[in-house]
């Protein structure tokens, strides 16, 4: 059973069915009120009956009492000890209940009986004759029309039931589909995904903050981290298909010399596994670089916590001045600045931008570190070749070389530049690149305050 019909049911049978139980409910109430209440109203009347029978018996003959003390629609009796009744006295409308089997009781009874399809309230009081002897008043008093009354108000909630079953239908099945019409939307565009292969997401009712909004929100979400994750694969392949290729084909070509012509020619062995050992480093670090640019942004584990940018600086350039022995020109503009950072991802961050420095200038490197418009700032300044001003948009896109051939002299695979701005939004810093062909470059990290 589809969902939309198992709500519409459920729904339509809860509310029907609880509609139903209540109607039933009041009209047993109500019955069985109406009904006391005649009953009561028949015994108090009995009751006062007997009393005014006690006072003119004697005076007045019994025929004559009954009859004065008949009720409208019933029977009055006096029914002795040993159940042989008097003369019942009757209304002409209630005539058929002089046939009615008369019996003697020791004790007041208040019921409701039935006769010949007819409903009526039952009273029988003692009372004691003029001789002395005990017997029953016994009045029975028609409640038929408090019956017929129940009838029509039973007659009444089924109408109205009827009636309200039609809302509840039609009130349920809109309701499953308003619940299903988000639901039945995902199948939609989960198979349209799957026939055709491409990504696709839900419309949204931005109005709508229930949970099956959420529930759409959650599914477009996935589908942003799966074609993110999916573009980023590609990606990876197709850029570790391509650079890979060079570094490979080096490597085969000297191996290859090497297996015609090394043994004989020392200068040529030397040359082939320098050039293989150094091609091999430079796959290394390309792999690695390219597993990092594959990653998504949730998946870095940036862990901010509260930095002393001019010490945490100061301490990296140290590291970077022992390995690659060169200077740099560290200043800090301001007493002690503060910022939020992940200590290891900005580190990382500032080493590729220092060892680009290095890589593309002789002179001294500077570092600067102080705070703009309340943001902290590390500011790497080389004096070195520069880039075109038409190189500048592109300098960021993955592999993109200003001079392929010297930077392959270099090492360089041109991930760097890319990885760095990864590592920057995964922080929620930015950074910006100015240069000028034949001064040099300076990149300029912007990070988040502390407040």
């Amino acid at each position: 059973m589809k969902l939309r019909n198992k709500i519409n049911f459920s729904t339509s049978f809860l509310f029907i069915g609880l509609f139903i139980i209540s109607n039933i409910a009041i009209y047993f109430v109500f019955s069985h009120l109406i009904v006391d209440r005649e009953i009561s109203e028949s015994k108090a009347e009995t009751e006062k009956i007997a009393e005014g029978f006690n006072e003119s018996l004697g005076q007045i003959s019994i025929d004559t009492l009954l009859r004065a003390y008949l009720p409208v629609d019933g029977m009055i009796q006096i029914v002795k000890e040993n159940g042989k009744p008097l003369p019942p006295v009757t209304s002409p409308s209630e005539k058929n209940l002089s046939t009615k089997a008369a019996q003697y009781f020791s004790n007041e009874i208040a019921d409701k009986i039935e006769f010949q399809g007819k409903q009526y309230s039952f009273v029988s009081l003692p009372v004691i004759l003029a001789d002395g002897e005990v017997a029953n008043l016994q009045i029975i008093k028609s409640i038929q029309r408090a019956v017929d009354d129940l009838a029509t108000l039973r007659l009444v909630l089924f109408i109205v039931t009827i009636i309200v079953m039609i809302p509840v239908l039609i009130s349920s099945r809109l309701l499953s589909r308003v619940i299903t019409r988000p639901i039945t939307s995902l199948i939609e565009t989960m198979t349209d995904i799957r026939k055709s292969g491409h990504f696709k997401r839900i419309q949204l009712n931005d109005e709508s903050k229930d949970e099956l909004n959420k529930m759409g929100e959650t599914f477009n979400h996935m589908i942003d981290l799966l074609e993110t994750n999916f573009e980023k694969q590609e990606q990876f392949v197709s850029n570790a298909s391509h650079e890979l290729r060079t570094p490979l084909t080096i490597i085969e070509s000297y191996s290859s010399l090497l297996k015609r012509r090394g043994m004989k020619e020392p200068q040529l062995f030397d040359e082939s596994v320098e050039a293989i050992h150094s091609e091999a480093i430079r796959m290394k670090d390309m792999i690695e670089q390219l597993l990092l640019l594959a990653k998504h942004e949730e998946e870095w584990n940036i862990k901010l916590q509260k930095i002393d940018l001019g010490t945490h600086v100061q301490q990296t350039i140290k590291v970077f001045e022992n390995a690659y022995h060169r200077n740099i020109d560290f200043k800090v503009f301001e007493g002690k600045i503060e910022t939020l950072a992940d200590d290891q991802k900005l580190k990382q961050l500032t080493f590729i931008i220092l060892d680009n420095a290095r890589k593309y200038s002789d002179d001294v490197i500077t570092v600067e570190v102080g705070i703009k418009s309340d943001k902290p700032f590390v500011k790497i300044i080389d004096r070195g070749i520069g880039i075109p001003k038409q190189d500048l948009p592109k300098i960021f896109d993955r592999f993109y070389r200003v001079d392929k051939a010297r930077s392959r002299k270099m090492g360089g695979s041109g991930l760097g530049l890319s990885l760095a701005k990864e590592i920057a939004e995964a922080m929620s810093a930015n950074m910006f690149l100015e240069s000028v062909e034949g001064i040099g470059t300076t990149v300029t990290i912007e990070l988040s305050p502390l407040n």
